[in-house]
């Protein structure tokens, strides 16, 4: 049975309907092929692939030229990709870590090292992100992220304290911290992985 088409007949339905009168596709694809449609593979980015810790900290040192360059918009985008990049690797790290409990100890606490060290360079990345919008007067956009580095850091760790006193100076909040005195000895982890989004 010949298939004939019309010229207003799209790829697509040229395909279906060939599926559905049992023709072999591969015969069909090869006929309605256009010779200028070429198939390239993805190269990665130059210097590696942007999923990993290297790949994450190469981004953050592309936001900071941006940031001396005063490329604002640039620095956070770039700022805003290495958040995302570092909270999806300590989610997969931390989720890693709990599957190798009670299997291997040393696979559980390297990936539980790597996620604590990815939760870190996201804080920092988000810390850094919040200056920069303040930087470009947007303090709606600063604010929720101080917040959220404080939950994560600590308000008795040094980021922590960092991202309060810009909340203070913001005038988010009107007590500063920390007073003479009142400031008790760091516990806990460094940084908590969040669930991402």
């Amino acid at each position: 049975m010949p298939v004939t088409t019309s010229a207003n007949w799209s790829r697509s339905s040229l395909l279906l309907g060939v599926v559905l009168l049992g023709v072999p596709t591969r015969a069909v694809l090869a006929q309605t092929a256009s010779p200028s449609v070429e198939i390239v593979a993805p190269t990665p980015p130059a210097g590696g692939s942007v999923y990993t810790i290297e790949g994450g900290k190469r981004l953050m040192d592309e936001a900071a030229a941006a940031v001396s360059g005063r490329n604002y918009p640039l620095a956070a985008r770039k700022l805003l990709e290495a958040r995302t990049v570092m909270n999806q690797l300590s989610n997969f790290y931390q989720s890693l870590s709990s599957s190798f409990l009670g299997i291997d100890s040393n696979a559980a606490d390297s990936s539980r090292r790597r996620a604590l060290e990815t939760a870190q360079l996201r804080d920092q990345a988000t810390f850094q992100l919040a200056l920069v919008y303040r930087a470009n007067n947007q303090p709606e956009l600063a604010v929720p992220l101080l917040v959220e580095i404080i939950r994560s850091q600590n308000p008795t760790r040094e980021l922590g304290q960092k991202a309060y006193q810009q909340l203070l100076e913001l005038g988010f909040v009107d007590v500063p911290f920390p007073r003479a005195g009142t400031v008790p000895a760091a516990t806990g982890t460094p940084a908590t992985p969040t669930p991402s989004n």
